[in-house]
């Protein structure tokens, strides 16, 4: 552990604290668009500058190891003045279409204009220009909304291993594309997605679905297999529109196509509701306590006529480990047989 000081106060943090963790370890708020936690520091945004005692200019708090003595302003009038041109030049070259952006009140960007009171632009005029249709089915890129903040390249490279898409071009003609500017073509994790601060990078589903006010959110765990990631269900009108999951939880905030994209079967009007049995040869709705008794007459029956090696049991990978544990010792202790298998194996 060192100690330093920030803003006045005398603070403790492990070893190896950037500036930024012990900041945040803290509360002492630090704007930043292109840092992470879960992601390696970048020190691309430069919105965190902040000013070290004894050294000559300002550095970048999420790249500046914390030393031992180590005494740190994070705020004055230097700071906020470069801290605030910074921003006008993002937004010079940012569309100005607030109103209509799926990521109204829900942008950092748009938080920091806010924060800064920018009004007006001392920098418009030349602004990149691109081609907005994306024919893959689950992201909608918007590049002309991009900051080249890396995170989406970053979260690709560094947690998903899968690098479909990387920094192109310099300069003003610099921008993240897949390989050779074609259209998305990746997993679909939509980790990309979750950690974009503006409105670059939207998931298709919830487009014209409903603005950040009119949603509201449900925690569940995820129903596609046994890991129980934790979901945050966005529902507005009483429809799944968006599925995102907080850093905070098992899964760190990650999520695999199904569960990020794969939700829509929720209001699906093919969903079934009640169990089914087929009587004459045609399915009817029953109750939980008449499917379960059937199942048990059924599988008795067959046990006692040609012996327990005649039923086979075929578990699922949707299931908890607790779940499928209780699953095999049934098909085992009680049916009497080892015909049990999984269909992960498949």
């Amino acid at each position: 552990m060192m100690n330093l000081t920030i803003n006045g106060r005398h603070i403790t943090v492990p070893d190896n604290a950037t500036i930024l963790d012990a900041a945040r370890r803290n509360d002492i708020y630090i704007p930043t668009l292109c840092d992470d936690p879960r992601l390696e520091p970048h020190g691309g945004c430069r919105l965190c500058l902040v000013q070290v005692k004894g050294l000559p200019r300002l550095v970048s708090a999420c790249t500046t190891p914390a030393t031992e003595g180590m005494v740190v302003e994070t705020s004055n009038e230097q700071i906020e003045r470069q801290r605030r041109t910074i921003v006008e030049l993002l937004l010079s070259d940012h569309p100005n279409d607030c109103m209509v952006c799926a990521r109204a009140g829900d942008c950092t960007l748009q938080e920091l204009a806010y924060f800064y009171d920018l009004r007006s632009n001392r920098f418009y005029g030349e602004r990149r220009q691109y081609a907005k249709k994306d024919m893959n089915p689950f992201i909608e890129r918007d590049m002309e909304k991009c900051i080249l903040c890396g995170k989406c390249v970053r979260v690709c490279e560094e947690i998903q291993g899968f690098g479909a898409i990387d920094v192109a071009g310099r300069g003003f003609a610099a921008k993240v594309t897949p390989p050779f500017e074609k259209d998305l073509d990746c997993e679909f994790c939509g980790q990309c997605v979750s950690l974009c601060p503006t409105g670059a990078l939207i998931g298709k589903q919830s487009l014209g679905k409903g603005r950040q006010k009119d949603v509201r959110e449900v925690e569940t765990v995820c129903g596609y297999c046994g890991c129980g990631c934790n979901l945050t269900l966005h529902i507005s009108r009483n429809e799944v529109v968006r599925v995102t999951s907080r850093p905070d939880t098992i899964n760190e905030g990650w999520l695999c196509v199904k569960g990020r994209y794969g939700q829509s079967f929720i209001n699906s009007p093919d969903r079934l509701t009640t169990p089914l049995i087929k009587k004459e040869g045609k399915f009817v709705p029953a109750s939980w306590d008449e499917a379960l008794g059937y199942v048990a007459e059924r599988l008795s029956a067959i046990k006692q006529k040609h012996g327990a090696d005649a039923i086979g049991g075929l578990s699922s990978a949707r299931c908890t480990n607790e779940e499928n544990y209780l699953f095999q010792k049934f098909i085992r202790a009680v049916i009497g047989t080892n015909n049990v298998d999984h269909c992960a194996r498949l």
